[in-house]
């Protein structure tokens, strides 16, 4: 059988947070640029069928794709590196795996078999790592298996990898092992031990990686390179040095100096398409590192001890902070610690402010006087899901006058149900994959400063709630001053809120941060911090 389409796996050693995600990424972003198409799909070891009703603390964020699906935040990273959207094939856990095989077992599919790992398991799992390439696509398929080579979570997968090989053939298939070499400051020296017992477990599951990825704070000197190659049973210029970087998007380029593109492309029998040698990238680097502006927003959450509980908010930022030539400081603030006694002191210093997206009560009262915050000294404010919906009950509260304004998530019994449960989502019993997911158009107000931001009247963005604007109430607040500027065609669901009379006051329903990229930066993060900018050159 004719094989059009290639597969790279992409395992980790020695210790999880390695950066697999990023080094995938980079990869593909270097393939693509050799005019290759090219996806990634991540395979995480856990039991949950996905992460939606994993905390963030757990996890990270939980990144939603277009199609809806709840998945690992690395997809974020692919996105926002190869400029195209994922879908639900591009994230599978084992809790979807065995999920798939038990519906068969129950369903008769077997005829009676014992169902068992092994051939069950990874058939099904070989199933969906070859699921992407099937309508031939896309050229190369790189897939990241979460965790560590030896963890017993991930022993199905890299069982499955090694079945892979034999089915795909060898110049179809290859694998790369990121891994660590420590140094150690006492002795002085980098150690290549941990590396060679990660190997020897590979080995050991009856694969040999093709390419050494090294993660390390140090340059490897050659003949540290030679002891990996020689001990590892990989050739010299296939062990990789990836040395941390100042920031994840200088990462294609590091690799691209270390040939690790080139070493795929010889070892997989690839012949460039093209080469665009990376111009618009090195643009948004140039950009990024050399700002000319400065400013300081702060992301008001109940989840910021761990950053990457925002991640692409914090990327968005990122991206739109190159776009205008600008240092974008982020000050993560718990909304726990906000009150009406420590709000002045903790916003101090702020240029703009975002309250992020969350769940549940906890934080609530402090992003409200956020709001009320921003609201009153004009400073240019960005609310995310939760976020538009806090600033709907700010505004209720203190410039309706419905005092006891609130949303039925945190007080079903309130007199004022400003924000309501969605209707379709009343009688839910399950509580994963059943809010509103994935992406819905939105029309836009001519004028409104969204619709300057998009240039544009009919947008589509992604969606992850199950509490909306109750519209019993949208007459009452347009006419109190907050005007809906955002609608869904369909459902007439509120989508946008702004304020008149203030340099930057939006809040939004969807997710806009899941659809910036470097290469596309999303234009609401884009427009508020030109707002931000322009703002405080007033003060």
């Amino acid at each position: 059988m004719a094989q059009s389409t290639k597969y790279i796996f992409i395992t980790g050693g020695v210790t999880s947070s390695l950066g697999k995600g990023i080094i995938a990424a980079s990869l593909a972003k270097l393939l693509q640029s050799r005019g290759f198409t090219v996806t990634i799909q991540k395979f995480d070891p856990y039991l949950n069928i996905d992460p939606g009703t994993l905390n963030p603390y757990e996890h990270g964020e939980c990144y939603v794709t277009e199609d809806g699906a709840e998945t690992d935040l690395d997809l974020g990273h692919y996105e926002r590196f190869l400029n195209s959207a994922t879908s639900q094939a591009n994230n599978v856990t084992t809790g979807r795996i065995y999920n798939n095989v038990i519906t068969k077992e129950r369903k008769g599919e077997y005829l009676g078999k014992t169902v068992q790992v092994i051939p069950h398991i990874t058939d099904e799992i070989k199933r969906n790592f070859l699921k992407l390439g099937e309508d031939g696509k896309f050229d190369v398929i790189i897939t990241e298996i979460g965790g560590c080579v030896g963890d017993i979570e991930s022993l199905p997968f890299i069982e499955a990898v090694r079945q892979a090989k034999w089915e795909l053939g060898t110049n179809n298939f290859l694998v790369i092992h990121l891994t660590l070499i420590p140094y150690l400051a006492a002795a002085k020296e980098l150690k290549t031990k941990p590396t060679q017992h990660s190997v020897k477990q590979l080995l050991e599951a009856g694969i040999q990686p093709d390419i050494l990825v090294c993660r390390t704070e140090h340059h490897l000197p050659m003949d540290v390179k030679k002891k990996l190659a020689l001990f590892c049973n990989v050739q010299l210029n296939c062990v990789i040095e990836a040395m941390d970087a100042e920031t994840i998007y200088d990462v294609p380029l590091l690799m691209k100096k270390e040939k690790l593109d080139e070493r795929v492309m010889s070892k997989l029998k690839l012949t460039s398409k093209s080469n665009t040698d990376l111009e618009q990238w090195k643009d948004f680097l140039g950009r990024l590192k050399n700002p000319t502006q400065e400013v300081t927003i702060g992301l008001i959450g109940k989840y910021v001890s761990l950053p990457d509980s925002y991640k692409s908010i914090i990327e968005a930022f990122v991206h739109a902070g190159a776009a205008c030539e600008c240092k974008v400081n982020l000050r993560l603030i718990s909304s726990e610690e906000l009150h009406p006694e420590s709000v002045m002191k903790k916003l101090e210093g702020l240029d703009g402010i975002v309250v992020a997206p969350g769940f549940g009560e906890r934080g609530l009262e402090g992003k409200i006087e956020t709001v009320k915050f921003a609201r009153e000294n004009k400073l240019p404010f960005f609310g995310i899901c939760l976020g538009m919906q806090v600033a709907v009950i700010e505004f209720a509260r203190n410039v309706m006058g419905h005092e006891k304004a609130n949303s039925t998530e945190m007080d079903p019994g309130t007199a004022f149900p400003f924000i309501d449960l969605m209707e379709e989502q009343k009688n839910l019993e399950q509580m994963g994959g059943t809010m509103r997911l994935g992406s819905y158009p939105c029309d836009l107000k001519r004028g409104s400063k969204s619709a300057q931001a998009y240039g544009k009247l009919k947008i589509q963005e992604r969606h992850r709630h199950r509490y909306e604007f109750n519209n019993k109430y949208l007459k009452e607040m347009e006419e109190a001053g907050m005007i809906a500027t955002g609608i869904n065609p369909e459902t007439k669901l509120v989508e946008i809120v702004e304020i008149k009379n203030h340099p930057w006051f939006v809040g939004v329903q969807f997710h806009p941060e899941y659809k910036s990229t470097v290469l596309d930066p999303h234009p609401l993060f884009v427009k508020f911090i030109n707002a931000t900018i322009d703002n405080k050159k007033i003060k």
